[in-house]
């Protein structure tokens, strides 16, 4: 038996409602890749009884970066969407491969993010939705992006334009 080749780690990241998740998804879609994201696993951790907070949320992504270094190194294209706000998160995903390409969506259009955010309904019970203030004060606290990673600004953009702006057939 020949060992499979190492597979690849895309990571969609951006504020909450500019579209990571749709996006993520369209992109697995597409390659035929793997699709996973952190707020599910977040709201599986609630449901087992721990607590909320930041050691919730960093359990969460190193629960995703574990299920994401098993698939690529089963030769998997592998699609993560989280937030990624710090540089600690983002090494996260570094510390899966070398292999990751980092993607980086925004809603230039306030009252386009507000609606889409204020709109969405991800039948969570337990990861409450963010209100418009607390993403205003996350994006104040975004860290600024360091080595190389593709900007797409969705606003008035579908899911299949921004996929197609990222190369992604």
């Amino acid at each position: 038996m020949e060992q499979p080749a190492g597979g690849a780690l895309l990571v969609v990241s951006g504020l909450p409602g500019v579209g990571k998740t749709a996006v993520a998804t369209e992109i697995a879609r597409r390659l035929g890749a793997v699709h996973l994201s952190v707020d599910p696993v977040e709201e599986a951790l609630l449901a087992c009884g721990l607590p909320p907070g930041w050691n919730l949320g960093v359990a969460a992504y190193e629960a995703v970066a574990s299920m994401a270094a098993a698939n690529v190194a089963l030769g998997r294209t592998v699609v993560v969407d989280a937030v990624n706000d710090s540089h600690a998160a983002r090494d996260t995903w570094r510390r899966v491969t070398a292999s990751v390409t980092f993607v980086v969506l925004a809603c230039s259009d306030p009252d386009e993010h507000r609606r889409r955010l204020e709109r969405r309904h991800r039948g969570f019970t337990r990861v409450a939705e963010p209100s418009w203030s607390k993403v205003c004060d996350r994006a104040r606290d975004y860290a600024p992006w360091r080595g190389e990673f593709r900007e797409v600004d969705t606003t008035g953009l579908s899911v299949a334009e921004v996929c197609d702006r990222l190369g992604v057939k």
